[in-house]
């Protein structure tokens, strides 16, 4: 009878061992003044800097924070996946356009030609600026933050509302994701979007992941590279590389009701890793589509516009075969 009780005993513990082993790791997220830090099993993931930290001054000279932004994002195993500069000096990394930082959500031409949230670094105006946060949840295997942020124009005026939910998800070990839930709304008065390659949702990437070093993109068609990815519609892209015998990579994946889906790519081998429903008159003026149309989005009061993309860093060689299955799994 006693041997029993203690065999029963050791069976219990080894399945309440087996069951905090295969539990997932907690998500947390940490809020500063200036940022929210999110930590994956106790180890960094990313961080959401949503507003500008007078104390740590860009390392480009003259260059602000005008949105906010994800930076630095991690690999599982602690790679960064995101250019440095321009919030740190990297040697050997490229320093063209400043205002690519991070993981990033802007437009040019919102409301008037006057309004490029896209690329301005320079001026207090345009600059999307954070209102609050809205919403915070923590857990096992994934983790929620929401925010509203202001979309200032070059007058100092509101021009859109943004509302977005983020949610950074453990898929596995060597597999991490966040969705990207975005609306945009007019704050007063009917808004316009110009259909400009310059926008949208955007993933300035590691020098390693350049075309120039060893990053290789792949989209849902089977375009290579930038020239078969650039400016083209698809459901997903991907980009993958190796540093230090290790291959690691990023897809973006476009949910299939997110605005203009599927979407154009203006993704660059320099770099620029961005989605842009929006820019559809340049892309189909630049790759000669006969009778090129304009997208031509335009919101009234009251009106959104959703963008949803989920963001996948991974460790590994993904094909195209998975890269599909996540997107199937992801677009259900």
């Amino acid at each position: 009878m006693r041997v029993k009780t203690c065999v029963s005993l050791l069976a219990v513990a080894l399945l309440l061992s087996g069951i905090v082993l295969a539990a997932s790791p907690k998500v947390q997220l940490k809020e500063g003044k200036y940022q929210v830090d999110v930590i994956v099993n106790g180890k960094p993931f990313t961080t959401y800097l949503h507003t500008p930290d007078p104390a740590k001054a860009l390392i480009a000279p003259g260059i602000v924070q005008t949105k906010p932004v994800l930076h630095p994002v991690l690999s599982p195993s602690g790679i960064p996946m995101t250019r440095a500069y321009p919030f740190a000096d990297v040697a050997g990394e490229a320093r063209d356009h400043p205002h690519h930082m991070g993981i990033y959500f802007t437009m040019d031409r919102v409301g008037s030609d006057a309004n490029n949230f896209w690329g301005n670094s320079k001026d207090a105006s345009p600059a999307i600026k954070h209102v609050k946060i809205t919403g915070k949840k923590e857990g096992n295997g994934s983790a929620t933050l929401k925010t509203v942020s202001d979309w200032i124009g070059k007058d100092g005026n509101p021009v859109v509302k943004e509302d977005r939910e983020m949610v950074f998800i453990v898929i596995d070990p060597s597999t991490y994701a966040i969705d990207f839930n975005m609306s945009l709304e007019p704050v007063s008065g009917e808004v316009s979007f110009g259909d400009t390659k310059e926008g949208m949702f955007a993933f300035r990437i590691a020098q390693f992941l350049t075309e120039k070093a060893t990053g290789r993109y792949l989209n849902s068609e089977g375009g290579e590279l930038e020239k078969g990815v650039w400016g083209k519609r698809a459901n997903w892209v991907r980009l993958q590389g190796e540093t230090d015998g290790k291959k690691v990579g990023i897809a973006i994946l476009s949910h299939p009701t997110s605005t203009n889906s599927p979407t154009y790519w203006h993704a660059r081998g320099y770099g620029c890793f961005s989605v842009n429903p929006l820019g559809q008159l340049d892309f189909q003026k630049e790759l000669k589509v006969p009778d090129p149309k304009p997208f031509d989005l335009k919101l009234k009061p009251g009106q959104k516009a959703w963008f949803k993309y989920r963001v996948v860093v991974y460790e590994g060689d993904f094909g195209k075969d998975k890269v599909d299955a996540l997107y199937q799994a992801y677009a259900k």
